[in-house]
């Protein structure tokens, strides 16, 4: 039994998804979350000991997408250089890209937050683990995203989805 396989098959889709709520770029999303799993093929003992290691590779990744954000705008006030066009976005409805258009807007460890116990459905204490940071400042955290999410998307009207068959 390959427990890393197994999680990869179970968990990929699932982790890119939460991920590119953290990144607000499916392409971004989709590397820090291969580079966790190579990561996790790197400390096989690490990785296969976890309690939950789809937790364990959504922390991996959260904290790649925050040293690769560090590192790139470094660069872009170095280079001074803008944010390259022509991003990858999933399928999604004019709603949820709305969403993810708002999040990119909020600072990162809001977004972080918010991605994580919305998309993710982590409870407060796993949004906690996986940023490590206190419970206290995660749910600062969130409430200060959601009220600025709101600011943001206010006047815009939403199509209700249909519920799933």
């Amino acid at each position: 039994m390959d427990v890393l396989r197994d999680v990869f098959d179970t968990s990929y889709r699932r982790l890119v998804g939460q991920l590119y709520g953290v990144c607000g770029d499916l392409a971004e999303a989709e590397d820090v979350v291969a580079e966790a799993f190579v990561r996790a093929a790197d400390k096989r003992h690490a990785f296969e000991t976890a309690d939950n290691p789809e937790a364990w590779l959504r922390t991996v990744a959260v904290n790649i997408a925050r040293t690769r954000f560090r590192r790139r705008m470094v660069g872009e006030r170095l280079l001074r250089l803008h944010p390259p066009a022509g991003d990858r976005h999933p399928d999604l409805g004019e709603d949820r890209m709305a969403l993810v258009v708002a999040l990119r807007e909020l600072p990162v460890a809001q977004r972080e937050a918010i991605a994580l116990h919305y998309f993710a459905d982590l409870p407060l204490h796993e949004v906690a683990a996986a940023t490590g940071s206190p419970i206290g400042t995660v749910k600062a955290r969130i409430s200060r995203g959601r009220r600025a999410l709101a600011d943001r998307l206010s006047g815009l009207e939403f199509v209700e989805e249909e519920p799933h068959a």
